[in-house]
């Protein structure tokens, strides 16, 4: 409500602005000199008297800006006549401001459009019929209905058979994600099927939209290094108008010369596009599914020296793939694979899981496992559709039943082995590993062409994974068997040769990432602790969205700094000309106002950047 009440005064300032200009230079035609001078000034005083306040807050708060050479310019021109270039400066003035709340606006639309999407209710399944209740109401364990077209209101695990979402909103992935039973999904995502029910996980305050929420407003309330170095910046530039316009006034006698001097300065693109760009920035970045909590952030990554990768979870998927099955029995690879994840469906374990969605996706039925006792960290038994089932480590399985373990003689590096017995026998192996992410390779090229010096892996992992699973990325270092206290030392290390980036998905992550210059969580399944420190949220489980995160970066500060060099060199020379008097006050009032509505102009080109082969909305 307060923004909108500050655009709508910016307006009226622009109203009574443009209405004393154009209805004095009507009367000044008309031969009504007097009549015309005092509409200029009534046009001037309401922006003037705005300006004054907001620069007293602005002193209030510390902050010194170039708002002072807009009021200095007003208030010069008025009181040496020049009536006509301070209603000019008038308009320009209460025009810029607008303009820049406009741009910046407009910037923001995507964000916004993540803002508008909350849902404010919930269904609920409530003994045998349905509730509306209100989104806080939800606690984890409830049944929702989520019907087609509904926002999903909380993150939570799919209660229905399937279940097809569009997560555009968030990952900008264009195309429906199907879901199946037991399947995760993030609060924020379009229900694009037929109605399903749905687990709640989390309540909806900490759930992942929730936090989507938190961190746009964050960013949208951030200041960037470069922001803050305009305001710095600022404090000069001030000092040099003030000096040209003296020494202007000093050597020639005319204080119009000052007058036009300090009209040509106001306002000052330094302050204009630096924002606009990087706010643009900031909003491409979310339509690709790369939530960049602040300006701050986003400038850094434009300048990243280092990438450091950590390996399950980032660089690996993260969840094992079955690579093969070796059958030790007259038992088919089908069957003992289905009796595995039948009795795996019992436990939360990341394998076990990995397990039951390799047999579901060869589409196996699973019977409902009976009399499962877990031992946590070895494996399961029970009973499946009549047989007794062992389900885990070899040497698990291999106290539990009579005969030879079986296992294969020779293994590759990083392998996970699961053991099956059926009925006291043991039926076959499980062979299991945690692949690379498809097209890492290509991505890894791609940010050395975006100017990233040095990757380098950083895991807890033996030596001998990391090296087989990283065979042939070209990377420039290795640091296996680390502690998340080692990953720190060894971003604080690396930061000496510049900007660091550091990626991980895992809670051990979280000191690194807060550690290194932009730390980026893999947000989709990432731990909520590596988000939370993180500076920068992957929306998809892709860590290709790097690519596209950086081009955005890059691409928004150099717009920013284009916009600001040529802004600042324009209007250097235009107070050179008027110094020299080859500007007039409104001649100089009207040259910087095309120089703004340029700079601003450019900035917003921002918006339109599209990195090189991303995945679009």
């Amino acid at each position: 409500m307060e923004q909108t009440g500050s655009d709508r005064l910016k307006i009226v300032l622009l109203l009574l602005a443009v209405a004393g200009l154009l209805l004095g230079l009507a009367l000044y035609f008309m031969g009504e000199v007097r009549v015309a001078k005092f509409l200029w000034i009534a046009g001037v005083a309401p922006a003037l008297v705005a300006l004054v306040i907001e620069i007293l807050r602005s002193l209030r708060r510390g902050e010194v800006g170039l708002d002072i050479v807009a009021a200095l310019s007003m208030s010069a021109a008025l009181a040496f006549g020049e009536t006509l270039a301070a209603a000019v400066v008038a308009v320009m003035y209460s025009g810029g401001t607008f303009l820049e709340s406009f741009a910046e606006g407009r910037a923001r639309r995507e964000m916004h459009a993540l803002l508008s999407r909350v849902p404010r209710t919930a269904t609920r399944h409530r003994s045998g019929g349905l509730e509306d209740i209100p989104l806080d109401e939800i606690i984890p364990g409830d049944r929702l209905l989520i019907r087609q077209g509904d926002v999903v209101p909380v993150d939570g695990t799919l209660a229905s058979e399937t279940g097809f979402v569009d997560t555009s909103a968030l990952t900008g992935e264009s195309l429906p994600v199907r879901l199946v039973l037991g399947a995760e999904t993030m609060s924020g995502a379009t229900n694009a099927g037929e109605a399903f029910d749905l687990i709640a996980l989390r309540p909806a305050k900490d759930s992942t939209y929730a936090g989507i929420v938190r961190l746009v407003a964050e960013a949208q309330a951030s200041k960037a290094p470069m922001s803050r170095l305009a305001d710095r910046w600022s404090l000069g530039f001030l000092v040099v108008t003030v000096a040209i316009a003296f020494a202007a006034w000093w050597f020639t006698g005319d204080p119009i010369r000052a007058v036009a001097v300090l009209v040509v300065a106001t306002p000052c693109p330094l302050i204009l596009a630096v924002p606009v760009a990087l706010v643009a920035g900031l909003s491409r970045a979310a339509h690709f599914g790369v939530l960049i909590k602040g300006a701050g952030p986003l400038e850094t990554m434009a300048r990243i020296h280092t990438l450091i990768l950590d390996k399950t979870g980032t660089l690996t998927d993260g969840r094992p793939q079955i690579v093969s099955i070796a059958c030790h029995s007259d038992k088919s690879e089908d069957e003992i694979l289905r009796l595995a994840a039948a009795l795996d469906q019992a436990s939360k374990h990341p394998v076990a899981q990995a397990i039951v969605a390799a047999a579901k996706a060869r589409g196996l039925s699973l019977p409902v496992p009976s009399e499962v006792v877990e031992l946590p960290g070895e494996g399961l038994i029970g009973h499946v559709a009549g047989c007794r089932v062992i389900v885990g480590g070899d040497g698990f399985v291999a106290s539990r039943i009579a005969g030879q373990s079986g296992v294969p003689s020779s293994l590759a590096a990083g392998v996970v082995l699961v053991a099956v017995a059926i009925d006291g026998r043991l039926a076959g192996h499980l062979v299991m590993s945690d692949p690379l992410r498809e097209g890492t390779g290509a991505m890894l090229d791609r940010l050395r062409r975006e100017g990233v010096e040095r990757i380098l892996l950083a895991t807890g992992d033996r030596a001998d994974v990391a090296e087989r699973v990283t065979e042939g990325l070209g990377l420039d270092g290795l640091r296996a068997g680390l502690t998340p206290d080692q990953k720190v030392l060894l971003v604080l290390s690396e930061r000496k040769r510049g900007p660091v980036m550091m990626v991980g998905d895992g809670v051990n992550d979280a000191p690194a990432l807060s550690a290194a210059d932009v730390g980026v969580a893999m947000g989709a399944r990432g731990a909520a602790a590596s988000a939370e420190a993180a500076d920068v949220v992957l929306l998809v489980d892709r860590i290709d969205r790097l690519v596209p995160g950086i081009e955005i970066a890059r691409a928004a500060r150099r717009i920013a700094v284009e916009s600001v060099v040529a802004g600042i060199g324009l209007s250097m020379l235009g107070m050179i000309a008027a110094a020299f008097g080859y500007l007039s006050p409104v001649q100089g009032a009207l040259l910087q106002e095309a120089i703004d509505v340029a700079v601003i102009l450019n900035a917003l080109r921002a918006l339109r950047i599209s990195p090189v082969d991303a995945p679009r909305a």
